[in-house]
């Protein structure tokens, strides 16, 4: 028995340093993973601010008329209709906006070519206007890209659109 108490006197110190040392690795472990964690929530928060303001500045939108406003006349039903569209490029880029004013013979030629084009029956109805205006905004993006290698403005607005 003597040896039975002379072995479990030394080996509970053995066990208590396994013990120890366990409980020191899950220690270290548990510090790493929640360091790994506080890390991760603080970059995501840092990304999070700096594109947020990113988002956030937009220019203010410029608007650049296209005078005088377009005559298009249409044979429709074997009599002749008309249409007059006051029209507005918009834009947010200064720059871009005073460059696109060199090019308005060109635009306007391309919008009377497309509004020319159009089918007078589509035009009676809102979706026909919205997409004339659709077709016209990709026109005149196209046509600046072409030119000045961006496409300048984000939409044509018609201001005015009178089918008779």
């Amino acid at each position: 028995m003597a040896k039975n108490q002379a072995g479990a006197d030394t080996a509970p110190p053995s066990n208590k340093r396994k013990q120890l040392l366990l409980i020191c690795i899950g220690l270290a472990a548990l510090l790493l993973s929640a360091g790994g964690v506080a890390y991760a929530l603080l970059a995501n928060k840092g990304g999070a601010t700096t594109a947020q303001p990113q988002e956030a500045v937009k220019l203010p939108a410029l608007y650049q008329p296209l005078e005088p406003a377009f005559t298009v006349n249409y044979a429709h039903g074997g009599r002749q209709r008309y249409m007059q569209a006051n029209v507005v490029l918009m834009g947010r880029q200064p720059e871009a906006m005073s460059a696109l004013a060199d090019h308005l013979p060109l635009i306007r030629n391309r919008l009377v070519m497309l509004f020319s084009s159009a089918e007078f029956e589509s035009l009676m109805t809102a979706e026909g206007k919205e997409a004339l205006r659709m077709q016209a905004t990709l026109a005149v993006q196209e046509l600046m890209e072409q030119e000045l290698g961006e496409p300048v403005i984000e939409s044509v607005l018609f201001t005015n659109l009178v089918l008779q």
